[in-house]
């Protein structure tokens, strides 16, 4: 059995140490949510790469556990103390609450091809966002999909009832909590670092994540039940501290610009195929494990409950999240065609 990853947290004054406000320019500090190989972690690996082929600058990459939990490392980002932080509207979603529309189920496209379009196309994400992102002092970079989201449970899911009683962690965001209110289920939310010990003890029933990160988190070997809901997918954004991106030269600005090109370029291509690796591992892994993916009667049960979530989001969000889903419904419909 996968010894479960134990991560020492650095301490913001260590990171502070040797510090001075002239070293920003050219020595960078970047972190992320995920462990090495994952895939935030490939896109940091490939923008730092560019950055230091490209430039005199370097770039220190902080992953999973080294600098605390995700709350830490966007508040070090917005003090300036990070310039660059990977972070999912997951945990975004209490600091800019239309962040939180990724998380109305049944929204976005299964067809992994229509995601990626969503993403390159979309006037919601590529120009409603960053305006969200900028009144809370962040740039925002680039958002992207990670993978779709899996639910592991202590029983098979098949349908909203087998969700009664059952304790799902959440990320800390209101709507994500609503959504499993909605399927049935009480929403529990925790921290990252809590999950496989709460799975392990029964404290919670079961939780998602998209495939690649239950197998290298090793949560199959405390929650062996995979089901494919096709409720949604993870989505990630990647941002820099506002103030350190708008005292950049045009130079370096551009040079960011292009590194988070090429990051992007080389994640999309890194999660071609993630799923289905990642599942054959698990399975290679454990004789407990099963799979369930819902047939479309099954899926429509979920689905019917999914306006309630949008109503939930309007009511957090007002105006605002209103005018973007209106917008992010016209450019999945440009996309898909429905």
């Amino acid at each position: 059995m996968k010894v479960q990853k134990l991560l020492t947290t650095a301490s913001v004054g260590a990171l502070m140490m040797g510090l001075s406000t002239a070293s920003f320019a050219d020595n960078w500090r970047y972190a992320h949510e995920e462990y090495k190989g994952d895939v935030q972690d490939v896109f940091a690996v490939a923008f730092k790469d560019y950055i230091e082929a490209n430039s005199d600058n370097t770039l220190q990459i902080y992953r999973f556990g080294e600098l605390g939990e995700s709350d830490d490392i966007m508040e070090q980002t917005q003090n300036g103390i990070l310039q660059f932080v990977n972070q999912s509207p997951g945990f975004t979603g209490s600091l800019i609450p239309e962040a939180q529309i990724f998380f109305i189920p049944y929204l976005m496209p299964t067809d992994m091809k229509d995601v990626l379009e969503f993403f390159d196309e979309s006037k919601a994400i590529n120009e409603m966002f960053p305006e969200l992102y900028a009144e809370q002092g962040l740039e925002l970079l680039q958002m992207y999909p990670e993978g779709e989201m899996v639910v592991t449970a202590d029983e098979p899911i098949h349908t909203p009832e087998d969700f009664d009683n059952k304790k799902i962690r959440v990320m800390t965001n209101p709507l994500l909590s609503e959504t499993y209110s909605a399927f049935g289920a009480t929403p529990t939310p925790l921290p990252w670092g809590e999950v496989y010990g709460a799975l392990q003890t029964g404290i919670i029933d079961g939780q998602e994540n998209p495939i690649f990160w239950i197998e290298s988190g090793g949560l199959y070997e405390v929650s062996p039940n995979l089901t494919f809901t096709r409720h949604g997918w993870f989505t990630t954004a990647m941002m820099a501290n506002q103030d350190f991106y708008e005292g950049l030269s045009d130079e370096d600005k551009a040079l960011v610009q292009d590194a988070t090109d090429a990051a992007y370029a080389k994640t999309i291509e890194h999660i071609q195929g993630l799923a289905e690796e990642s599942l054959a591992k698990i399975q290679a892994a454990s004789d407990e494990v099963t799979v369930t993916r819902l047939t479309e009667e099954e899926m429509d049960a979920f689905k019917e409950r999914a306006p309630q979530v949008e109503k939930a989001f309007i009511d957090m969000t007002g105006d605002s999240g209103k005018k973007l889903l209106d917008q992010f419904n016209a450019d999945l419909k440009a996309v898909t065609g429905e």
